[in-house]
């Protein structure tokens, strides 16, 4: 089959279905309350959705532990729920993607629960076991077999009495790593995905690709390197591009289908390796985090203040740096960061930042994914305590923290600032008890608080406003979907050392758009270059009312966007 590429005309919206809408009122996000929702979807003018894992997990990361890839967990519903989500999304001209986590499973994944009772039995090599540098278990003088980190969770190895060995886990203990060397390993991979495909969805995300293939030899880290001791020898690995293909080739090639792999520190000269259009090309698209990373530092959590010229940089890097050799995959939310009008807006300045935010991103070359609640201006919620936390990451950043002297205060405040939790509070679909998540009567308890703002940020009474994010979602969406220019357009800068304003241009012979977002409080200034004479544009999109320009100039007021058409 011919693969044809209509990603790059799509707009994703990503479901993390946990806490998106609880259709049988358990206090627990369902596909029920998915398929209730189906139309609302719709109306945002995106032709795609993203689903986090819905498989059945004990849930140790949230779903991204899998106990068996073929099935939807119970607490979600059944494989015919998911049957009739995924009609009601082709119906409503909308294609669905559902994650892909193959570079570990769940420990109660019946491949590592045979795997770890012996090491004579069928599924004995299907994960990474080790002899530790001495015999017997921690509590008998045993050391683990290398110094590696895991980004979750200590250590990243775990000692199994049973094979006297240990397993490398790179994320949470519960998160054994598979071993990709296996040839069983990959087959069943491809198994999982024909699964999928053949069943009608159309695509896969697929989480952390770029670490599926380890050194053999699992060597020592350098001991003074921080937190993410070994990543040098499982990113990128020595054999990830020789498994990639194999199952573009074997597996992907004959669907119509895409696929986009979450590549974390990746560049965009890498990522061309991957994803450059062509016979080897392995990835349709890949996720970088760059950009995400204009406010901190990614080994440590530690905050500093944002820098709008880092942002800026990150994504102008991978504007010109893909060009016209492979596409790129937009995004400002998803389910591994705080919501972000609390990260580079201002929740004074909710609506009018988040508007400016989305502008930055949607009208790039790329295809954009929308996160839940995004749309609406969802903000981070505030937990009272450090153990209010569920997530494990969260708490594996607590305790580094702890270990350099960082007080429990301190770490509540960076808590509420930078963990993962903020971006999975339940969706605020209205001003009800329970925030219209909660279905039935509402009255049980969700699975995760509610965040206290939800009676003023809500679906419900966006709807009510003609002028809000919603809206401005919307009338974007469709924008970006109407330009040729945005699809073929090249990526032009403006004002790169501006620490208040990002001002882009998308041209092609014939349409040009200029985007001018302020990402500040105060009054900036911005004076549009000779070759875009704004009298001469259409103001498409913008979210003050009254904007004039004067001698081809105009003040921003605080997070001001405009949008301008030319067309010849």
């Amino acid at each position: 089959m011919d693969r044809t590429r209509w990603y790059k005309d799509a707009v994703f919206y990503q479901i993390w279905p946990r806490s998106f809408c609880d259709g049988n009122g358990d206090g627990i996000g369902d596909l029920q309350g998915v398929l209730q929702k189906l139309d609302y979807i719709a109306s945002l003018g995106v032709t795609g959705i993203w689903f986090s894992p819905l498989y059945p997990s004990p849930q140790a990361d949230f779903g991204y532990d899998i106990a068996n890839y073929y099935d939807i967990n119970p607490e979600y519903g059944t494989l015919d729920d998911f049957k009739q989500v995924l009609d009601g999304a082709h119906e409503r001209g909308m294609r669905l993607i559902m994650d892909l986590v193959v570079n570990h499973t769940s420990d109660e994944c019946d491949w590592f629960v045979q795997s770890r009772a012996s090491k004579d039995n069928p599924y004995a090599d299907w994960y990474i076991w080790r002899d530790g540098k001495t015999p017997g278990s921690p509590d008998e003088g045993g050391t683990p077999p290398n110094n590696w980190d895991s980004l979750f969770e200590g250590g990243a190895w775990e000692y199994e009495p049973n094979r006297d060995q240990w397993y490398l886990h790179i994320f949470a203990k519960k998160q054994p790593d598979l071993n990709m060397d296996n040839p069983a390993v990959r087959a069943e991979v491809e198994n999982i995905m024909r699964f999928w495909l053949d069943m009608g969805v159309d695509g896969f995300r697929e989480d952390v690709i770029t670490y599926i293939s380890k050194v053999p030899e699992l060597p020592n880290d350098n001991p003074l390197k921080p937190a993410a001791r070994g990543m040098r020898f499982y990113d990128h690995g020595p054999r990830v591009h020789e498994y990639l293909q194999q199952f573009r080739q074997n597996v992907l090639n004959a669907y119509d289908c895409m696929t986009v792999g979450e590549a974390p520190m990746i560049s965009p000269a890498k990522a061309l390796e991957y994803c450059a259009e062509g016979p080897q090309q392995e990835l349709d698209m890949v996720f970088t985090f760059e950009h995400m990373l204009a406010d901190c530092l990614f080994t440590d959590w530690l905050p500093r203040p944002f820098d709008l010229r880092q942002y800026k940089r990150a994504l102008g890097r991978w504007q010109t740096g893909l060009a016209e050799d492979a596409w790129n995959a937009l995004y400002i939310e998803n389910h591994d960061h705080p919501r972000i009008i609390s990260r580079y807006g201002s929740e004074e300045y909710r609506e009018e930042s988040g508007k400016s935010l989305a502008c930055s991103y949607l009208f790039l070359r790329g295809t954009p994914f929308v996160y839940q609640g995004q749309e609406i201006g969802m903000t981070n919620t505030h937990l009272e305590r450090i153990e209010d936390s569920v997530d494990v990451s969260t708490f594996n950043q607590v305790r580094r923290l702890q270990t350099i002297g960082v007080s429990e205060s301190a770490c509540l405040q960076l808590v509420n600032r930078a963990s993962r939790d903020h971006a999975r509070t339940p969706m605020q679909w209205s001003a009800r008890q329970g925030a219209g998540f909660v279905g039935g009567d509402g009255t049980a308890e969700p699975w995760f608080p509610i965040n206290s703002n939800f009676q003023d940020i809500n679906v419900e009474a966006a709807e009510d406003d003609p002028n809000s994010l919603l809206a401005f979602y919307r009338e974007a969406i469709v924008l970006r979907r109407r330009l040729p220019v945005i699809r073929e357009g090249r990526y032009r800068e403006f004002k790169r050392q501006s620490h208040t304003i990002f001002a882009y241009a998308r041209e092609m012979p014939g349409q040009r758009v200029l985007v001018v977002c302020s990402f500040t409080d105060k009054l900036s200034f911005f004076s549009a270059a000779k070759e875009y004479d704004l009298a001469k544009g259409e103001l498409c999109l913008c979210n003050y009312e009254d904007a004039h320009a004067e001698d081809n100039a105009f003040f921003l007021r605080p997070y001001e966007c405009r949008v301008y058409l030319f067309e010849e």
